[in-house]
């Protein structure tokens, strides 16, 4: 039986599972973020705006404290669930640093852990998800490769997919957020999905310029000189992304308008853990939030494999070379770290020494 009451309550009455990937798409993919602001930059006006939302597990403190406690302990029991910064030793070379991020501009967040930014300082390389985000003009032509992964082919669009209620939900949606319908018809349910998920303020923070965290630390890398290394191509993101079914898609973007402003909710909380270092407390806080909502998980646990795992195992794999030199500052997803199959747990099994730094 579902205990959330009031606020919490309606929030997980309307989220479902489409809500827990459609968040970690958005702290996973620096792809997503960079889909997002080419298209909001170059169609958008710069407007500053403030962000809002309030943070649910605050509101689980006075509603249900014991939830609140039951997720505590899910989250403590998650290997490698606490830290943003780690120390990476090994093969006798100079110490490399691992940094987990989230794809957004909050200040907050491109302000970095203490130690973080003296890490990247002395770094000689950096290493980040994807080293083509670094150049807007090769990012753009590496997606427009392949426009397969990201939009409907030959006569179809996304309105073959929509019922007349969710065509009129998506057009407001979208239109809260300045952007008309027709502009975005062609283009697959994800990519829609992952601007309009966005807070108002992210998006107003883009418009005017400001790079999410990954891109603004491989920008830097570039101008101090430094070696730029990436563990995947955009298209190695898209196409994992796209390999899910239209129809996950569709109800994840779906279901993320009919929250509206309550997504500020869910966000506002998700960089609050983030910025607290508790990166494995987020996502038992967004299965709680849409907990028995549904009796099939399957379409999550897809997206968990393929888009988590599968990615983490490569990363490891790609980035094992490169550590081995040392001297290294590498910056992935927040998501990709804790775990038993996450990055910190692979990199110790590739023979790594790997430390949080307090």
């Amino acid at each position: 039986m579902n205990t959330f009451t009031g606020p919490v309550r309606d929030l997980a009455a309307k989220a479902a599972d489409g809500l827990l990937w459609l968040i970690a798409m958005l702290n996973a993919l620096t792809a997503a973020s960079l889909l997002a602001a080419l298209l909001y930059v170059s169609d958008a006006r710069a407007e500053e705006v403030d962000c809002a939302g309030s943070n649910i597990l605050t509101g689980l403190e006075l509603s249900d404290p014991a939830r609140l406690a039951a997720l505590r302990a899910e989250a403590a029991a998650v290997p490698n669930g606490k830290g943003l910064l780690w120390k990476i030793e090994g093969h006798g070379q100079a110490p490399s640093f691992l940094l987990g991020t989230m794809h957004v501009t909050d200040p907050r967040v491109l302000a970095m852990p203490g130690g973080a930014t003296e890490a990247f300082a002395r770094a000689e390389t950096v290493i980040v998800e994807s080293d083509e985000i670094v150049d807007q003009n090769r990012a753009t032509a590496a997606i427009m490769m392949q426009p397969e992964l990201t939009m409907f082919t030959g006569d179809k669009t996304i309105n073959d997919f929509l019922k007349p209620e969710d065509r009129a939900l998506l057009e407001n949606g979208l239109k809260a957020r300045g952007i008309p319908l027709p502009l975005v018809t062609k283009m697959k349910p994800w990519m829609i999905a992952s601007f309009v998920a966005l807070p108002a303020c992210e998006f107003s923070r883009k418009a005017a310029g400001a790079s999410f965290l990954d891109k603004k630390l491989a920008e830097d890398a570039v101008k101090e000189g430094k070696t730029l290394k990436g563990l995947e191509t955009l298209v190695e993101q898209l196409s994992a992304m796209d390999s899910l079914p239209v129809e996950l898609h569709l109800k994840a973007l779906i279901e993320t308008l009919a929250l509206g402003k309550t997504m500020d909710d869910v966000m506002t909380t998700t960089t609050d853990l983030y910025l607290s270092g508790e990166t494995g407390t987020i996502m038992p806080m967004m299965k709680l939030v849409s907990a028995g909502l549904s009796s099939d998980d399957a379409g999550y646990a897809e997206f968990e494999q393929r888009i988590i795992i599968d990615r983490n195992r490569i990363m490891a794999d790609r980035a094992a070379p490169l550590l081995k030199g040392g001297g290294a500052f590498m910056a992935v997803g927040a998501l990709h770290l804790p775990g038993r199959e996450g990055l910190v747990e692979l990199l110790r099994q590739q023979g790594f020494t790997v430390t949080r730094v307090e």
